[in-house]
């Protein structure tokens, strides 16, 4: 038997014995070989083409309210909890926009978008211990914001194009 053969059986069998093992070995095994990611939900909340930042001290630059996931919470309920800890607002996040992987950080970010009727002037923001200020700005007069906040930003303006059509490349 030739070495790509042994492979391919090896491989074979080992994917059997995944199959019948019980469901905590599976979640075991994958949870040691395959690369853990952590996941986070960001809300962008706009008025008439700006967008609320916050200055936080874990930060690098301005950034977006939001945060990680408990366990067993949903992206939705997550991204609502964080944003009246953060900034005092009760929100109703609606669908997510997007999703952002970032391979670097291993993180994912669940993003949604809220959309202001009333200027945002007449909110009253309660800033938590985490965020130190907040404002309004437009994306061209952003300045210095965090890694992820500029990652999130691109993801949601792609997010409004029309989404690109994948094709077959070839056949291996």
């Amino acid at each position: 038997m030739d070495l790509s053969t042994a492979r391919r059986k090896l491989g074979t069998a080992a994917l059997v014995g995944f199959r019948v093992a019980p469901g905590p070995l599976k979640r075991l095994v994958v949870r040691t070989v395959a690369p853990s990611y952590t996941v986070g939900a960001v809300c962008v909340i706009e008025h008439e083409g700006t967008f609320l930042v916050l200055w936080q001290p874990h930060r690098r630059g301005w950034s977006l309210p939001g945060g990680l996931l408990g366990r067993g919470e949903e992206p939705a309920d997550a991204v609502r909890r964080e944003v009246a800890e953060e900034v005092g607002l009760d929100i109703d996040p609606g669908e997510p926009v997007t999703i952002r992987v970032d391979p670097l950080e291993q993180g994912v970010d669940v993003v949604f978008r809220v959309r202001l009727e009333q200027h945002p002037d007449d909110l009253d923001l309660s800033l938590s211990t985490e965020a130190r200020k907040a404002r309004w700005t437009r994306r061209s007069e952003l300045g210095p914001a965090d890694r992820d906040t500029r990652g999130i930003l691109r993801a949601v303006e792609r997010a409004g194009d029309a989404p690109r059509e994948g094709r077959l490349l070839g056949a291996s």
